[in-house]
């Protein structure tokens, strides 16, 4: 303890600071400390993994998903204040979950979890830093670790915000190229079911996360699911307009005794019109977008070039 005070009066004389510095590194030592051991006992008293130590194997699977699992019990108590009361709070991040392709049981209370050890960190290394600065004012710490915590709850909700958006778009580059294939199968004679695990195995390689989507859509339909609903699952799942059009038009197909073949041909018909549309309209913003661009580079050298000797010129004359 006394190595520590005097390590702590070579970085500042202030003895409220000294203070501060010394109550910061203990709530953060007790809190590592604390997760330390509860991750520990987690890992020791898993049976699985235990068992599967003594068959020789190395645990792929189910090691990460304790650990995890102790990560979320240990900052339980935590997470049951930033945890929303209300269904609908909780349904919407559990969406946005699914669409950025987390769908195991504990993914919300691991998502809380994650933005609970966020808050405590983002404020512990606010009040770190700020105590170490000399310069800083000890009114304002309180101040930088509210802005800090809130960070660190904000932080989460906009990276899984990019990673369900940048699936999104994932999935809209590949959906062309299934549809393409699901009217290939379709029309060869295979039923739904096979050609969507047909698709599935063809675009594994080039498209995999929408290759799942299919995938799990058989394997709903197999487990006798209804294929109305398993459809719109899918559509639940990607949040895609093109998908979601699919499904209406296949739910449609299926309760009117409709060729399939036939639907889906007329949709990708459709679906590479609007797509041709949307490209002539991209290509037609081009001219309007470039004009900043022109404005702002482009026309200011081009007035320095062209005006500027005879500015030169001007001024040499009057000079004189």
């Amino acid at each position: 303890m006394n190595y520590l005070y005097q390590l702590l009066s070579g970085l500042t004389s202030d003895p409220g600071q000294i203070r501060l510095l010394f109550m910061g590194i203990v709530i953060a030592g007790s809190f590592l400390l604390i997760l330390t051991v509860l991750l520990l006992a987690s890992a020791v008293i898993d049976p699985l993994r235990r068992r599967i130590q003594q068959l020789g194997q190395q645990p792929v699977a189910q090691a990460p998903t304790r650990s995890w699992d102790g990560f979320s019990k240990a900052l339980a108590p935590l997470t049951s204040l930033i945890v929303p009361k209300k269904e609908w709070e909780r349904s919407k991040a559990s969406a946005q979950l699914i669409h950025a392709g987390f769908r195991a049981p504990n993914a919300l209370m691991l998502f809380y979890s994650i933005k609970s050890a966020c808050v405590i960190a983002f404020a512990a290394l606010a009040f770190v830093l700020t105590a170490l600065y000399p310069g800083f004012p000890s009114e304002r710490i309180f101040l930088a670790v509210v802005i800090a915590a809130a960070t660190g709850l904000l932080l989460p909700e906009f990276i899984l915000g990019r990673l369900a958006k940048k699936r999104e778009k994932t999935l809209r580059h590949g959906f062309p190229d299934a549809l393409d294939l699901l009217v290939v199968c379709t029309e060869a004679g295979l039923g739904l079911p096979a050609a969507l695990q047909r698709v599935a195995e063809e675009i594994m390689a080039s498209h995999p996360e929408l290759a799942g989507e299919l995938a799990l859509v058989n394997a709903e339909i197999r487990a006798g699911v209804d294929r109305t609903v398993a459809l719109q699952n899918l559509s639940k799942r990607t949040h895609l307009k093109d998908i979601r059009g699919l499904v209406v038009a296949l739910s449609q197909s299926m309760r009117l005794g409709a060729s399939i073949a036939d639907t889906l041909r007329v949709y990708a018909d459709e679906l590479r019109d609007k797509r041709m549309q949307k490209a002539e309209e991209e290509a037609a913003k081009v001219g309007t977008q470039m004009i900043f661009p022109l404005i702002l580079c482009l026309f200011p050298s081009f007035f320095v070039v062209v005006v500027g000797p005879a500015v030169l010129g001007v001024l040499k004359t009057f000079g004189k």
